[in-house]
C-alpha cells in the first residue's frame, strides 16, 4: 500500500541541504511532493539518467521563474490545491517574491507554510548568512564534540542541517497538517536549525543539571569519548571498532571477551580518575587483533559492539542487507526510507529528477488548463526540459 502520507500534496521551493531532506522524507512517506526549481536551472533537455542527488528522490520537478509575474501567478495556482509548502530562504525573500505566507494563506487558508532557516525568522542573527557549523555552535552543541585537549570537531553537517533542521521541518509540517484536519486552518511553521540542534542536546542539559556532564571538560564525560568503555579503538589492520558497554552486565562481557575479567583496575568502571589509564590498556588489547577478528569474537554478544564501517562497507554488511537498509534505485545506491510501517509501506516512488523535467505534466495534473500551461512556457514563466 501507499505510504502514510498518501493523498497529501506538498510544494517544495528548491533549496539545498535541510529543505530537500525534509521534502525527501515527506515524499518517502507517500506525499505527492513537487519541487519548484528556478527556470534558469534548466539547461537544455533533461538527461536520460537520473540526477545524482538522492535528496531529490521521490518527486517531480517544475521550473518556474518567480521573478516573472506569470511564474508567481502559476505558483499561487498550485498553492490553491496544496496542503503544504516548504521553503528555505532567508527571512523576507519569499515575501519579496510575492509568495510569502500571508499571500499564500489568503489563497489557501488551510495551507501549512513550512519555513527552514538557520537562525529563525527573527532574532539578532536572523538575516545573517550561516552554515551548519555556525548554527550548532550557537546552539551549544558543537562545543561538546571532540576529544580532551583538542578543538571541537564538527560531526559532518548532520546535527544542524539534517537532525536539527530538515527532520524538524518534516516533523513540524506533519504536526501542522494533523492540526489543520481538526481546525480547518493552516499556519506557519518556523523551523530554525539553531533551535533544533538545541533540542537535540536536551539529555545533556539534564545530565549537566545533576552533575553527570561537565560542559567545560570536552572529551572527559560518559558519552564524549571520556570513558574507556564508550569509544572507538584502532585494530591491528588500521580499521576501527566501537564499544558502548555502559551497563554493568555489558561491561562485564567486554572484560570477559578482552581477557580483562578479574583485573582489579578494570573493576573500577566508573572511577573517572582511572579512565585514561584503562583506555590506554584497552587500546593495546584492541590493537592486537584485526577488525574482522574482533567481529568474530564480539558480534552477536551483549558487549554493545559494532565495527566502524564506511558507507560502502555499511551497504554490504549482512545485517543491513537483511533489513534492506540500503537500496538501489535507477542505479543509485542510497539509504532506504525510514521508519518502517506494518501496513502503509514507505517507498521511493521515483528517481531524482532534473530541473523542469515534469513542468507541463505537473501543472496540468494540478489543474492548470493546457492552453494556460502552453502560454506560461511560451512566456518563459515556466520551462519544460525536453
Amino acid at each position: 500500500m501507499a505510504g502514510p502520507l498518501n493523498g497529501y500534496r506538498i510544494i517544495e521551493i528548491a533549496g539545498i541541504g535541510p529543505g530537500p531532506f525534509a521534502a525527501m522524507m515527506l515524499a518517502d512517506m507517500g506525499a505527492e511532493v513537487v519541487r519548484i526549481d528556478r527556470a534558469q536551472a534548466v539547461r537544455g533537455p533533461a538527461p536520460a539518467e537520473p540526477h545524482f542527488d538522492v535528496l531529490l528522490r521521490g518527486r517531480r520537478n517544475v521550473a518556474l521563474d518567480l521573478k516573472h509575474p506569470d511564474g508567481v501567478a502559476a505558483l499561487l495556482e498550485l498553492v490553491g490545491s496544496a496542503d503544504a509548502l516548504i521553503e528555505g530562504f532567508r527571512p523576507g525573500v519569499m515575501e519579496r517574491l510575492g509568495v510569502g505566507p500571508d499571500v499564500c494563506l489568503e489563497r489557501n487558508p488551510k495551507l501549512v507554510y513550512g519555513r527552514m532557516t538557520g537562525w529563525g525568522q527573527e532574532g539578532p542573527y536572523a538575516h545573517a548568512a550561516g552554515h551548519d557549523i555556525n548554527y550548532i555552535a550557537l546552539a551549544g552543541a558543537l562545543a561538546h564534540y571532540g576529544r580532551a585537549g583538542e578543538a571541537p570537531v564538527p560531526p559532518l553537517n548532520m546535527v544542524g542541517d539534517f537532525g536539527g533542521g530538515g527532520m524538524f521541518l518534516a516533523y513540524g509540517v506533519v504536526c501542522a497538517l494533523l492540526e489543520a484536519q481538526r481546525s480547518g486552518a493552516g499556519q506557519v511553521v518556523d523551523t530554525a536549525m539553531v533551535d533544533g540542534a538545541a533540542v537535540l542536546m536536551s539529555m545533556f542539559w539534564a545530565f549537566k543539571e545533576i552533575g553527570m556532564f561537565d560542559e567545560n571538560a570536552r572529551g572527559t564525560n560518559l558519552l564524549d569519548t571520556g570513558a574507556h568503555f564508550y569509544d572507538v579503538y584502532r585494530c591491528a589492520d588500521g580499521q576501527y571498532v566501537s564499544v558502548g558497554s555502559i551497563e554493568p552486565q555489558f561491561y562485564a562481557e567486554l572484560l570477559r571477551l578482552t581477557g580483562l575479567e578479574g583485573d582489579e583496575q578494570f573493576g573500577k568502571q566508573m572511577d573517572k580518575a582511572e579512565w585514561g589509564a584503562m583506555k590506554e590498556r584497552l587500546a593495546a588489547v584492541f590493537a592486537s587483533r584485526t577488525r574482522d577478528e574482533w567481529c568474530e569474537i564480539m558480534e552477536g554478544t551483549d558487549v554493545c559492539f559494532a565495527p566502524v564501517l564506511t558507507m560502502s562497507e555499511a551497504a554490504e554488511h549482512p545485517h543491513n542487507v537483511a533489513r534492506s537498509t540500503f537500496v538501489d534505485v535507477a542505479g543509485l545506491r542510497q539509504p532506504a526510507p525510514a521508519p518502517r510501517f506494518s501496513r502503509t509501506t514507505a517507498e521511493i516512488e521515483r528517481a531524482p529528477a532534473h530541473a523542469g523535467q515534469h513542468t507541463r505534466e505537473v501543472l496540468e495534473a494540478w489543474g492548470l488548463a493546457p492552453d494556460r500551461v502552453a502560454a506560461l512556457c511560451e512566456s518563459g514563466a515556466a520551462v519544460q526540459a525536453s
